[in-house]
């Protein structure tokens, strides 16, 4: 076959990898892991099965790279959250992100972390233990944070940073758990008003 006749190979005209990651992390938001089927994917994603192994690799493997798109996008109000002047500012404001991104109305309620997971068999355990690293590494942000206020005088000496820190992180999933069960964000933000008025909660 001569050269020029050659038929094009790699991606399907139009193809734009970085829409179809953007609408597998919705599936997978949504659905979580277990829940998001290949067909589910492959149908969001405007793409065949092949096109997707050849760029992303396994369902795993897109797996983790809508969850770092989730990281840098929705969830990035953790990260900022953490240059808050105070402590207290820092929890109002992992509090506030937490709500805010699992309420939005045009997008999936919940948090991909927290229910990305929920029902995963054992064949899903890679998954399982990945999400449960990223919520660990979010909770160590957020206790380093406490200890340089502890440091700092912000926060009593006799704080514990890492027991304040679980704290906080408990009542944003289990916001992020409220949300996605329906619960508007008006009645979680109340919530998070109230506790925050006990300060530093231990």
């Amino acid at each position: 076959m001569a050269t020029g006749s050659r038929r094009p190979t790699g991606r399907p005209r139009g193809f734009d990898p970085d829409e179809a990651l953007e609408r597998a992390l919705q599936v997978f938001w949504e659905r979580g892991y277990e829940g998001a089927s290949l067909t589910d994917l492959t149908s969001a994603m405007g793409i065949s099965t092949t096109s997707m192994y050849g760029t992303f690799g396994n369902k795993e493997a897109l797996f983790r790279r809508a969850l770092e798109r989730y990281d840098e996008g929705p969830s990035a109000y953790l990260r900022q959250a953490l240059d808050e002047p105070t402590a207290l500012d820092v929890a109002r404001a992992v509090l506030a992100g937490t709500i805010r991104t699992t309420t939005r109305p045009e997008q999936p309620h919940g948090c991909l972390g927290v229910q990305g997971a929920l029902a995963t068999s054992d064949s899903g355990s890679e998954v399982r233990d990945l999400l449960v690293g990223w919520r660990d590494e979010g909770y160590s942000r957020i206790r380093e944070r406490f200890r340089r206020a502890v440091d700092d005088g912000d926060l009593p000496p006799e704080t514990d940073p890492g027991l304040l820190a679980r704290l906080v992180t408990a009542v944003a999933y289990g916001f992020a758990v409220q949300a996605a069960s329906g619960v508007p964000a008006e009645e979680l933000q109340e919530a998070a008003d109230a506790a925050l008025r006990r300060w530093p909660l231990c």
